[in-house]
């Protein structure tokens, strides 16, 4: 990856709060273009992570860079309720001080890009769940950044809302946007991401494109059900599976053989940990 082709890079990032360490010693690049996602259970590092690189959090000790421009989607909807959809992003076009001819340009597009011209004149109060999560996309785009932050943009919402999204962001790359992305939804990251960084107490632990990181663990999975709970095993090849199903499989216990997930992944790598909320 060449320096001109970097649209975010970490290096050494640490921070603290008090005696816990929320990010330990992290590095990583993001190519111009790609879709990266942070994966990790609660308190892995994630929202900070996003929060440094964004300015809203200071980053105690390394070095950040963002290429360019960026948006940011948070967690919560930190929309205007009262006001419409057109005035919640004609304020935002005001903030960054782009011409009134070009906000209404952009807020044409934008709503017909996130299908919620129909919705323009109504108030985010009268809007549903998955509509106001679009309003955000559309919001954090107005002003054309070079870079896109989506701090679990689907939280909340039921799966056919949240793969509409989906499409969304998948389009938004697709028009050369780079895109980092934090998830609790790990199918998500498994879709949308080129390539995906595991966080669990402020380290990474894997980094790596989806499928190789599954090839790692196996291509097939068996889960075991007994006295003592659910547990799996992974194997390389669906014949080495099926054996080990019929030695379980005549001691009359639960199984489901599956392909392997990137939610086995994650498992795997953090199950053992206890986090703490950062």
């Amino acid at each position: 990856m060449t320096k001109d082709n970097v649209a975010i890079r970490v290096e050494n990032l640490t921070k603290r709060y008090g005696k816990l360490c929320a990010l330990n010693n992290v590095s990583f690049s993001i190519k111009n273009g790609e879709l990266f996602a942070l994966l990790g259970p609660n308190g892995a590092g994630k929202t900070t992570l996003v929060r440094i690189l964004t300015g809203l959090t200071k980053k105690g000790t390394g070095k950040t860079f963002v290429n360019g421009k960026f948006g940011l989607v948070p967690q919560t909807v930190n929309l205007d309720y009262d006001l419409t959809v057109v005035e919640n992003l004609f304020i935002h076009g005001l903030l960054y001080a782009m011409p009134l001819k070009k906000i209404r340009c952009k807020t044409n597009e934008l709503l017909s890009y996130a299908e919620l011209s129909e919705k323009r004149d109504a108030t985010v109060r009268e809007l549903s769940g998955g509509m106001r999560r679009r309003l955000l996309i559309a919001r954090a785009l107005l002003h054309e950044p070079q870079v896109l932050f989506l701090d679990e943009p689907t939280v909340g919402l039921d799966p056919h809302i949240r793969r509409k999204i989906w499409s969304l962001i998948k389009r938004i790359q697709h028009s050369g946007t780079t895109i980092l992305l934090t998830t609790h939804y790990i199918e998500e990251a498994e879709f949308l991401a080129d390539r995906v960084a595991i966080l669990d107490h402020g380290c990474i632990v894997a980094l790596d494109a989806p499928k190789v990181l599954m090839e790692r663990l196996g291509s097939y999975a068996l889960d075991v059900v007994d006295d003592k709970g659910l547990k799996t095993f992974y194997f390389p090849d669906k014949k080495s599976a099926q054996e080990k199903m019929l030695v379980y499989g005549e001691k009359g216990l639960s199984l489901t053989l599956r392909r392997v997930t990137l939610e086995d992944v994650v498992i795997k790598l953090t199950a053992h940990k206890k986090s703490n909320e950062t």
